[in-house]
């Protein structure tokens, strides 16, 4: 069955409530004249001129417009517009660039990023997303942080609004122009690897990363990471005057707001993570970030490769692969299976597969192109078997006899057969004494105290002309008869 793209049936008209709006007031995302707009009555966006569409759980998570270089570079890399990413994805690309400023001190690397990170189509067998249709997940050989995502994230597609335009030196650092009818390819770039070179490059960041994970005492984790830049007041996705290893504390120019509460702080965490009332929500890291006040060790290199941008032209990691199914998976906690669940159910899942960073192995980012090739070619159809003809009476009486047999656990060894027979089955018929009450739409219930099993043999005798004659037999002396109510028998013969 081909996989159905909602495409615009997705959208519906923006739910945000009015404590969605306080939190955003709270963080500072709303705090500039006109920089948010919500929707009124529009069912599908419409952003007015200057203005570009997200979502409350994508801008708590690090978004904030005029949006970084790194994350502009990913979105042509990869052919995606921001809503097709889901929050989970968001926070993983927010905590990146929080991990490589603040305690890698260098800028977002694009080779380090491919190391660690591949995308991942979001849905069903039957059902292809478009908002949040892609998912960007950890390489399964990889070992990164534990950021302890929710499972899913309830009903975060219906919370969209308009983000005003604010220039960084250049036009370009704004959000792509919203397309919601662009459909969502698989790339080659989603699975693209560091090349040797690259790994080459960046052996020093891994190790740096692992001695952060292991270091006793020292441990960074990805709640310590998030709890970071949300305490800061500093969006990661933004693009920025200075990089997060300058921080200069609460007079930096790029902080959107004063500090939360230690109580707002540990709410927003466990809202955006799987952290429950009970666990504890880290005040300070493991290790010490990068700032103004810890600054980086001298002749320490700054400098990292960024994704390629739009100007530079197309790349050839852009190129489409054929089977866009290749990827995809069910999401755990969201059904798929309808627009209405799709569309309309509370629990829009975001379905990333647990709450941990690591895929499911269904997902496992391809290690070659044999594999890769493996998976794209095409299993031949199976053969179909001609079906003997039957005449119209002969197949209604077979196919109101067959609609009473159930299948049996323990199925009685077949009984010798003609030569001439083509076939030949054995089932075991369930009668009831009464016909049950209930609703048509329903399965009738049976009471077991008025079912009797019969083990019954069918065969199939071949008649001329190519018809066929169905004969149902009871193998032993009990079962020569169907008991009736009210005790007759009754012969069954096709």
């Amino acid at each position: 069955m081909a996989t159905e793209d909602l495409g615009n049936l997705e959208w519906e008209r923006s739910k945000i409530s009015q404590q969605d709006v306080n939190l955003l007031k709270k963080l500072g995302i709303s705090g500039k004249q006109d920089a948010l707009r919500f929707p009124k009555e529009e069912s599908y966006p419409a952003p007015p001129m200057q203005y570009r569409v997200s979502f409350v759980d994508h801008l708590i998570r690090g978004l904030s417009n005029p949006i970084h270089d790194f994350l502009r570079g990913l979105l042509f890399m990869y052919g995606l517009q921001l809503h097709h990413l889901t929050p989970n994805s968001i926070l993983h690309i927010a905590i990146f660039i929080t991990l490589c400023e603040s305690f890698l001190g260098v800028q977002p690397n694009w080779s380090l990023w491919k190391r660690i990170f591949f995308c991942r189509r979001n849905g069903s067998p039957n059902v292809a997303y478009n908002i949040g249709g892609v998912v960007i997940c950890v390489r399964p050989d990889v070992e990164y942080f534990d950021v302890k995502f929710p499972d899913s994230v309830q009903g975060w597609r219906k919370k969209w609004l308009y983000i005003r335009e604010e220039n960084h030196g250049s036009v370009e650092d704004n959000i792509p122009p919203f397309d919601g009818a662009e459909k969502i390819c698989r790339r080659r770039s989603w699975d693209a690897e560091a090349t040797d070179a690259e790994k080459a490059a960046t052996e020093a960041l891994m190790t740096r990363i692992h001695e952060l994970q292991n270091t006793r005492g020292q441990e960074l984790s990805g709640i310590q990471i998030t709890a970071y830049f949300l305490r800061i007041r500093v969006q990661p996705l933004q693009a920025r005057k200075n990089p997060l290893w300058m921080y200069a504390g609460d007079e930096d120019g790029d902080r959107l707001s004063t500090d939360l509460s230690v109580k707002d702080l540990e709410k927003l965490v466990r809202k955006i993570s799987s952290l429950s009332k009970k666990d504890v929500v880290p005040t300070s890291c493991g290790v010490t970030p990068y700032s103004a006040t810890n600054a980086l060790p001298q002749n320490h290199a700054t400098a990292s490769p960024l994704p390629p941008l739009p100007e530079g032209g197309e790349v050839e990691e852009r190129a489409v692969v054929t089977d866009d199914n290749q990827g995809t998976s069910r999401p755990e906690s969201e059904a798929a299976g309808s627009r209405k669940s799709a569309a309309s159910s509370e629990k829009d899942a975001e379905a990333e597969a647990t709450s941990s960073t690591r895929s499911p192995p269904s997902a496992a980012s391809p290690r070659s192109k044999r594999k890769r090739d493996e998976l794209l070619t095409p299993v031949p159809p199976k053969p179909v078997l001609p079906v003997p003809k039957l005449c119209a009476a002969k197949k209604e009486a077979l196919d109101l006899y067959e609609a009473a047999l159930v299948s049996s656990g323990d199925e009685e060894e077949d009984a010798p057969i003609d030569e001439t027979a083509r076939t030949s089955t054995s089932r075991t018929l369930v009668v009831s004494e009464a016909r049950p009450d209930g609703d048509e739409t329903s399965p009738p219930q049976q009471n077991p105290e008025h079912l009797m099993r019969v083990n019954v043999h069918v065969r199939w005798e071949p008649q001329e002309e190519g018809m066929m004659r169905t004969v149902a037999s009871f193998p032993s002396e009990r079962n020569q008869g169907l008991i009736e109510p009210g005790g007759a028998k009754k012969h069954v013969e096709g």
